[in-house]
């Protein structure tokens, strides 16, 4: 999916952080969108498709291995947000599993997660060729945000 359903007019400018390709980081990219998305209503879901994203970056790219790193970044505008997570590539392209509900395993589900929270969720290759970005977008009712959070 290469849909960007945000034209870069609507969104702000962007807000960048490298983290090097470690599953104990997936926390501090988590903390990081935190931070950025404070008076959001959709916070919880906002972190949450963060975190399944970056772990996939550092789970199933070349930013897990060693000297690896991943980036994330965040646009926001009133009543939308679009986080991007940038990895070093893999063998196989980012897609949901749409497994059963009831399927207990533990992996499959971070990209499902995505595409059923996310108003619109894709991926893109490099054009370097060195990696890919995954990405969501979220959308909100202006009005339902809280204060602006502190720099």
């Amino acid at each position: 999916m290469t849909e960007h359903t945000l034209p870069p007019d609507v969104l702000g400018a962007p807000t960048r952080r490298r983290f090097p390709g470690l599953a104990h980081q997936v926390k501090h990219a988590r903390r990081f969108v935190e931070r950025l998305l404070a008076a959001s209503p959709e916070l919880t879901t906002a972190t949450l498709l963060t975190s399944e994203l970056a772990t996939n970056a550092v789970t199933h790219s070349a930013s897990g291995s060693p000297g690896g790193k991943f980036e994330v970044t965040v646009y926001r505008g009133p009543g939308r947000a679009r986080v991007e997570v940038r990895d070093l590539g893999g063998s196989e392209q980012p897609r949901a599993q749409h497994n059963d509900p009831r399927d207990i395993t533990e992996h499959g589900r971070g990209l499902d997660l995505v595409e059923a929270l996310a108003s619109a969720w894709g991926s893109d290759d490099r054009s370097d060729g060195l990696g890919r970005t995954v990405w969501f977008e979220l959308a909100w009712d202006p009005g339902d945000e809280g204060p602006a959070p502190l720099p």
